[in-house]
């Protein structure tokens, strides 16, 4: 919509210029916004106040040249008019409306979807979490965020994919295969005194070591610690990546790709990057450690990237894995980490700059926090409690659905309270009940029209004309937001947009539907009015269908 109002202004500059001689700039930016004040129009732009200065013409008398050269009666437009010191309003016709409501209808499952970009390869990395323990609540917020970022992307038409990177190299690993190990002597009533307190506690790795208990009974119960640990590393971190595998599944989060930091280590990349940056200067050995000089690139301070003992930092292994990304093919790399990763960002824009890769290149996203709350209390996060923690849990309770509705409900850069008792409400004050509940609505709308002898004939022999109401035109306006929502929501990588326009557009509907009959004895009214709620069906669906979230046509 805007574009059309951004075609329309820039005709009507070119044609002011030609006629009062003015002297455009060649970058001159045409901003197109929607009035405070919808009295005022439905578009308007500050464009004359932006060229006053340098075309040195007042801005209000260039506002009323330009508005004098759009054409109006032409394209849709109704009206032009200049309000304060030089905005430039816009109406546009009812007829206009009904015309751009017959393309919603048309393009159906495209509706909102822009065009595919061959600009950009996009790469979106998000989760990551650790093989090491199942996903908790703040991971499931992350695969919320991702996923739908990727979808949106896409939707915005971004050549996207989506990729975990699976940590399966260091202690971490070495902690995991130990703790399953101690935990299988256990179970063979070889217990080695207390189980140390920086090991895995949960149940799972008891679950893992019943399990290589009962496919290999006391195979390992004599072995040495040092022969049997490399089988349990590897068995524990399958089965913890399986898990997680089948929880993302079930959260509806596919990934296209999912890559080993272990590969890195295999063919040399790490090494690689590190002669490659020692070449250019950029490493350093001080007190029998390799430094980064991330300082040189914004960075609060340098970087240890090999340690002492020459083992080679995560940091190493992810300056590896970020050129990895860029020697695919991809020209801009995301990254969602959690909120306590916010000191990593600076270093990774660092090692970016270091590689030679302008900083644009790289963009992190910071997924804050969740608290869990059951009746205005707190629940509490503890491997130990028997409350809900982890991912697959939620989703048990509260359903795929919800879950990421909640997820993805705030802004990713704030702190999220999850109330499981209101996710578990089907009334309007549960948002995610609220949208489906409105195309649920529709769907039966149509049903009871079929059952009451309106037969839905061709879409365009619908006459449209006779949708006259005020709300009908909000209602019009509101869904052809959407294709502009999703465009702005892809542009500054921010989900949470995308609910918050669903919630707001079905507020409209509903409040409509208190006041006007759909299904009436006029069945030409009817059939404009149901062509009305198909244009809203689709939007609503599509926009679900963004958020990873089901449009049921019952409830």
């Amino acid at each position: 919509m805007k574009e059309y109002i951004e075609k329309i202004l820039g005709e009507a500059l070119k044609r002011t210029a030609e006629t009062e001689g003015l002297e455009v700039p060649g970058d001159i930016e045409i901003i197109v916004e929607k009035p405070k004040d919808e009295k005022l129009g439905d578009f308007s732009s500050n464009l004359a106040m932006m060229l006053a200065r340098p075309a040195k013409k007042n801005p209000h008398e260039l506002a009323a040249l330009l508005a004098g050269h759009i054409a109006v009666g032409e394209g849709g437009v109704e009206s032009a008019s200049v309000a304060g010191p030089g905005f430039i309003n816009i109406t546009m016709s009812r007829g206009f409306y009904r015309d751009r409501l017959r393309q919603v209808a048309a393009q159906g499952e495209s509706h909102g979807h822009a065009p595919a970009r061959k600009e950009q390869k996009v790469l979106l990395e998000f989760v990551s979490a650790n093989p090491t323990g199942p996903l908790h609540v703040g991971h499931g917020r992350g695969a919320a965020v991702g996923d739908c970022l990727g979808r949106l992307l896409k939707a915005a038409g971004y050549d996207v994919r989506t990729e975990y990177y699976v940590n399966d190299v260091g202690n971490q690993m070495n902690i995991l295969g130990r703790s399953t190990l101690l935990r299988y002597r256990e179970l063979l009533g070889r217990s080695a005194g207390e189980f140390p307190a920086d090991h895995y506690q949960g149940d799972y790795i008891t679950d893992i070591a019943r399990d290589i208990q009962n496919k290999h009974g006391e195979e390992f119960i004599d072995r040495p610690e040092a022969e049997a640990l490399p089988f349990f590393r590897k068995t524990a971190a399958d089965w913890v990546l399986e898990g997680i595998k089948k929880d993302l599944r079930e959260f509806r989060v596919d990934f296209d790709n999912w890559f080993s930091e272990r590969t890195l280590y295999d063919d040399g990349s790490v090494n690689r990057a590190l002669d490659w940056l020692r070449e250019r200067g950029f490493v350093y050995d001080q007190d029998g450690a390799v430094w980064l000089k991330s300082s040189a690139f914004h960075d609060d301070k340098d970087r240890v990237v090999v340690k002492q003992s020459g083992e080679q930092t995560y940091f190493c292994s992810d300056i590896a894995y970020h050129q990895n990304k860029v020697e695919r093919g991809f020209t801009r790399l995301i990254d969602l980490f959690g909120a306590d990763h916010h000191g990593y960002v600076p270093r990774m824009k660092a090692v970016m700059e270091a590689l030679g890769y302008d900083e644009s290149v790289f963009h992190a996203i910071l997924v804050q926090f969740v608290t869990l709350k059951r009746g205005g209390e707190k629940v509490q996060m503890s491997t130990r409690s028997g409350q809900f923690i982890t991912l697959s849990e939620v989703v048990a309770e509260v359903g795929v659905d919800v879950a990421r509705y909640f997820f993805l409900m705030r802004s990713s850069d704030t702190h999220l309270d999850f109330d499981l008792e209101l996710a578990k409400q089907e009334t309007p004050e549960n948002p995610v009940y609220y949208i489906q509940y409105a195309h649920a609505r529709i769907c039966n709308i149509f049903i009871t029209a079929e059952q009451q002898g309106v037969t839905w004939p061709a879409k365009g022999e619908v006459d449209l004309s006779l949708l006259v109401e005020d709300e009908e035109f909000t209602l019009i306006k509101k869904i052809l937001q959407f294709p502009e929502v999703v465009e702005k929501s892809a542009q500054v990588l921010e989900v949470h947009r995308v609910p918050h326009y669903l919630h707001e557009l079905v507020a409209v509907f509903h409040g409509y539907y208190k006041r006007h009959r759909v299904v009436t004895e006029d069945r030409e009214r009817t059939l404009a009015r149901l062509f009305l709620l198909d244009g809203l069906r689709i939007t609503i669906r599509n926009g679900l269908s963004i958020l990873g979230i089901s449009a049921p046509e019952k409830m």
